[in-house]
């Protein structure tokens, strides 16, 4: 075989392990960057609604310059890891100075267009990416904040989608982003810890031997439940647009509104129940297989979509 055959073949193995290293499975998270387009009703309107999908995917493509960066700095041990090992930089399929190279073309290249969109937007994720650096260095060493930093990526999410198409951000959208987030990090943090203490685990994170079990259980009820109460505070401050407390600009205000509160008591309490199950599956996994949480959910957001429309 002449090397003008190998050559396009070794180029496509590059591509495609540069392509599996953004770790594009992971950019359904970046769904939140599309948030404030809906919350503000301005999905009609082409030219906002390809600034949030262009927000999105830069977005995207930062986060996996950040996972390219990251599998450098880990090769080493990554290739001593019964999984990491079939990484591509480990694996040796995608060579360091190559991954070096796209990180330092997509990052800058990623945030610069950004800054194009809405220079706020670009601020929040040059902001996104510096957190994200340090975090995959060395904060996500450090318990608790590991998992505030995980749950600041999603607000940061937020109002990148929001100042990219020039839209005020909902206080309460913001604080209730930050609160789920952290609660669903907390949860995969204390099963980690409880499969850690029952041996049945296969990769272990160093911060986890800095937590406690009894402290993370406190935590996640702790962070449940204030997710609840603001939730709770927001709706009925939605239903009452002729009170005092009235103060939340929203497109679901309507008296109608703490009707969807059973369906977060219900989503939240459930993924405490799953914590408490014994298997090895991550509770985050285990939700997108639980019946009782899907139908929750499918509910709230259909109840959701119907004050939408409804609401003036």
């Amino acid at each position: 075989m002449s090397d003008r055959a190998i050559e396009p073949q070794a180029q496509r193995k590059i591509l495609r392990g540069i392509l599996k290293t953004l770790r594009p499975h992971q950019w359904v998270k970046n769904i939140f960057v599309l948030a404030p387009l809906f919350f503000s009703k301005a999905f009609l309107v082409p030219e906002l609604l390809g600034k949030e999908v262009a927000a999105a995917l830069l977005f995207s493509l930062t986060a996996g310059a950040v996972y390219l960066m990251n599998d450098i700095f880990d090769v080493e041990k990554d290739r001593n890891h019964p999984i990491k090992k079939n990484r591509p930089i480990a694996k040796g399929e995608l060579p360091i100075g190559v991954a070096r190279t796209a990180a330092a073309i997509i990052a800058p290249g990623s945030i610069a267009l950004a800054f194009l969109i809405d220079w706020r937007a670009g601020a929040v994720i040059l902001s996104y990416f510096i957190m994200n650096f340090a975090y995959s260095v060395k904060l996500k060493h450090v318990p608790y904040i590991d998992v505030t930093i995980i749950a600041a990526g999603f607000v940061m999410r937020v109002m990148a989608g929001a100042w990219a198409i020039n839209v005020a951000i909902s206080s309460w959208l913001v604080i209730c982003t930050f609160l789920l987030a952290l609660y669903l990090a907390l949860g995969k943090r204390m099963n980690e810890l409880r499969l850690v203490e029952l041996g049945r685990a296969d990769k272990v994170r160093k911060v986890l031997k800095h937590y406690n079990s009894e402290q993370l259980n406190f935590a996640v009820l702790f962070v449940g439940g204030l997710t609840i109460a603001t939730y709770t505070i927001y709706t009925l401050s939605a239903a009452l647009p002729d009170q005092p407390m009235r103060s939340v600009h929203t497109p679901f205000a309507s008296p109608y509104l703490p009707g969807t509160i059973p369906f977060t008591v219900f989503g939240i309490s459930r993924f405490y129940l799953l914590l408490l199950r014994e298997t090895d599956d991550s509770p985050t996994d285990l939700i997108l297989r639980d019946t009782p949480f899907l139908v929750n959910m499918a509910l709230w957001m259909l109840g959701m979509v119907i004050l939408y429309f409804s609401a003036p």
